[in-house]
């Protein structure tokens, strides 16, 4: 595998630790800067929604460009934004800080995967898409959790600034290490984009993506003032409890994938979206206990991701048969569904922290995964009678 794999490998590890440990510092912020719990919640979502308006829209207006171009442009304006949130003087700047940074997000993963199959030959490219997405594995696992470590310890300013520093590696490397000559397929306009958004199928797979994403990120947003004020951690414990969470991620995400190859994404997702909306719903109870609490936020991890895999190739196997020319725009949509659902899954829990309970983002969190259960059900009855009409013809 070329070298110029680790420079994107270490963007992807910058960038999904910039997106998460947001989560591990919501209280470090909210009580630095004067703000309110949900109003230090909604610097996920609207990173999200920077990533959700990028993906697309800046992946099409820059399809014309050089790949290489695009991608130290990216990461210039990363590292920018981390900059920025570095120096925030006010609540306000780091808003500005984070919309940036999520711009950039939504656009590198969108290009990132061509560009690491354009530093290889044919035989090798999902090889060289796993290596660049264990950056985001990766990141999960030792960039939030020690992200979280700084930002408790030495000030919340501080995790921006290394932040900074590794996209600065990352893009002193792509500098040096990626050709000038990378392949570049025909790109997608937003005409293109649009119409995989009218095929209602698809649709569908984005409303599953949107819930299921949104019922885990109403309470995990909110997860670190959860397990202070509820289950009566110190915060100096919150980065070690990331840690455990990371680790069960990247596992999760590993039997997703499995789960989705042997059983067919539907049956994957079904049981997935069960167990998680079970969990959820089991947490309203078990934050009161430490050692509960660990052991659900444990399991909880295992499975809050494992179904990215199963959705990504469920919206593949649909696009092939609905939007043939358009599959990888589909693809690329469905990165923008997840971050739409973290969204709104951060919004929906800071209401809940605002008019309700703390513990209320977990049973509510629960009813909009068991929604998102019903979508993946439903999807599999359509499945179902598609093949039986085309079975009796």
């Amino acid at each position: 595998m070329p070298i110029a794999l680790l420079a994107l490998t270490l963007s992807a590890f910058a960038i999904g630790t910039t997106e998460f440990v947001i989560v591990g510092l919501v209280p470090t912020i909210a009580g630095d800067l004067g703000v309110s719990l949900p109003s230090a919640g909604l610097l996920v979502s609207l990173y999200a929604l920077g990533v959700a308006i990028g993906a697309p829209v800046l992946t099409a207006l820059t399809g014309k460009w050089n790949r290489k171009h695009v991608l130290l442009s990216l990461m210039a304006l990363f590292v920018a934004g981390n900059i920025l949130a570095w120096q925030a003087p006010s609540y306000e700047s780091l808003i500005t800080a984070r919309i940036l940074t999520g711009l950039a997000h939504g656009v590198f993963f969108s290009i990132g995967s061509t560009i690491a199959t354009g530093l290889v030959s044919k035989d090798k490219e999902a090889s060289a898409i796993a290596i660049m997405f264990t950056g985001l594995t990766v990141a999960l696992v030792t960039g939030v959790p020690l992200g979280t470590w700084i930002g408790q310890n030495f000030g919340w300013r501080a995790t921006f600034l290394v932040v900074s520093g590794l996209g600065t590696l990352a893009l002193i490397g792509s500098a040096l290490l990626v050709p000038n000559n990378l392949k570049q397929s025909k790109p997608a306009t937003l005409g293109e984009q649009m119409k995989v958004l009218v095929q209602p199928r698809l649709l569908l797979v984005y409303l599953m993506t949107i819930l299921g994403y949104g019922g885990t990120f109403t309470a995990f947003t909110y997860l670190a003032p959860i397990l202070q004020e509820e289950s009566g951690f110190a915060p100096s414990a919150i980065s070690l409890i990331m840690l455990v969470y990371g680790v069960s991620v990247a596992v999760g995400n590993i039997y997703g994938g499995k789960l989705a190859d042997k059983n067919g994404p539907i049956r994957a997702l079904s049981f997935i979206f069960t167990i998680l909306s079970a969990i959820l719903f089991a947490l309203t109870f078990t934050m009161e206990s430490k050692v509960a609490a660990v052991i659900t936020v444990l399991v909880w991890g295992a499975f809050a991701f494992g179904s990215v895999p199963g959705l990504q190739v469920y919206v593949v196997q649909l696009a092939e048969k609905f939007a043939p020319n358009a599959v990888d725009v589909a693809s690329g949509l469905n990165i923008a569904a997840f971050n739409i659902g973290i969204a709104l899954g951060s919004i929906i829990g800071g209401s809940i922290v605002d008019g309700m309970q703390l513990s209320d983002t977990a049973w509510i969190g629960a009813l909009i995964t068991l929604i998102a259960l019903v979508a993946t059900r439903y999807s599999g009855h359509l499945d179902k009678s598609m093949l039986a009409a085309s079975d009796k013809v």
